[in-house]
């Protein structure tokens, strides 16, 4: 006899329990039981009513495994047409990915490691961050890591690119309307919370693991988050007394954005990209499990095959690919605000 019998006996609902009911999936505890029908748990005294429990007095309440087939049902009825607009408007992002892999490959390190150096060099304008870029890749060089940190960084490089690219407008309409910024705060949360792993079980489902957008929007996804949140609150942030000098000279919406209110609120906005880039760091280490190359694949290998070392050096290489690009990131923003003050 079930615990919660007696309720729908008092309640009068036993005959449509009865009709509604039969043929009803066996519970998880169910299945356990008579995987171990030596040790049966007879549960608590007192059973929380969950759909199970009621569902063991009342067949015709639905189980916890209906409830979550039903999801899977819903989303699976909607995947066609899903896919269908997806894939068009992200097949630009697989070719992106796999132009800057192929790059990785085809450009020899003596022409890539230099290019590299001049280009931290032009954005840092620091001799020490310099000289630690060139350390840290001659270092995974050494150690024959080179090509999958070199993949780990077209990969950020190119999701980073496409998160700004997205989110600095989203940001700025934030800024400028009330209601928008209400509309889309719920979602960034929602983003900002989901467990990393959730990211990639709908995509897998979309698309084939062999596409590179399957990676590459979820690390998106994942990353766009602070440069959308700090654009908004770096535009925000603008001294009043500043935008109504620029309403007092007749400034149009579009000259006081891009005269007045993005110059003030780049060092906001490139703490966001500087966060934006250590969140797609760490999704390309993840999204190594559907398929995406780099330092992540080596990470997963030693977890797989219980090979520590291999596992302890990719993830050294990972950290300091981190430290890499925020010194950058960090050192390029140092710029942006020195040059305000002047």
């Amino acid at each position: 006899m079930a615990f919660y019998d007696r309720m729908f006996d008092a309640l009068g609902l036993r005959d449509w329990c009865e009709s509604s009911g039969g043929g009803a999936n066996l519970s998880m505890a169910d299945l356990l039981a008579q995987a171990n029908a030596e040790n049966v748990d007879n549960g608590p005294t007192f059973p929380f009513p969950s759909l199970d429990a009621l569902n063991e007095a009342c067949p015709a309440i639905p189980q916890s495994r209906d409830f979550v087939s039903a999801v899977e049902d819903g989303f699976l009825a909607i995947k066609d047409g899903l896919k269908l607009v997806l894939d068009p408007l992200t097949q630009p992002l697989s070719w992106m990915l796999e132009w800057a892999l192929l790059a990785v490959d085809a450009v020899p390190w003596w022409i890539m490691l230099p290019a590299l150096f001049v280009l931290t060099w032009y954005v840092s304008r620091s001799a020490i961050v310099t000289g630690f870029v060139i350390f840290v890749f001659c270092f995974l060089g050494f150690i024959d890591h080179l090509e999958p940190a070199m993949q780990t960084l077209s990969i950020v490089l190119v999701c980073t690119g496409l998160c700004i690219l997205l989110g600095v407008p989203i940001g700025i309409a934030m800024a400028k309307s009330d209601s928008f910024q209400r509309m889309i705060l719920p979602v960034l949360d929602l983003l900002q919370t989901l467990p990393t792993f959730v990211y990639l079980i709908p995509l897998i489902f979309l698309f084939s693991v062999t596409e590179p957008k399957l990676y590459g929007i979820a690390i998106i996804v994942y990353a766009i988050v602070p440069v959308i949140r700090l654009t908004d609150l770096g535009i925000r942030l603008v001294d009043k007394d500043v935008v109504e000098a620029a309403n007092a000279f007749g400034m149009s919406p579009r000259q006081k954005l891009w005269g007045v209110e993005l110059p003030l609120a780049l060092p906001n906005i490139m703490a966001g990209v500087n966060q934006t880039i250590m969140m797609s760091l760490a999704m390309v280490v993840i999204a190594s499990l559907v398929s995406a190359p780099g330092l992540g694949v080596l990470v997963l290998r030693g977890i797989r095959n219980l090979e520590l070392g291999v596992g302890l050096i990719a993830g050294l290489g990972i950290v300091l690919l981190a430290i890499v690009l925020d010194r950058v990131s960090k050192a390029a923003l140092a710029r942006v605000a020195a040059a305000q003050k002047h």
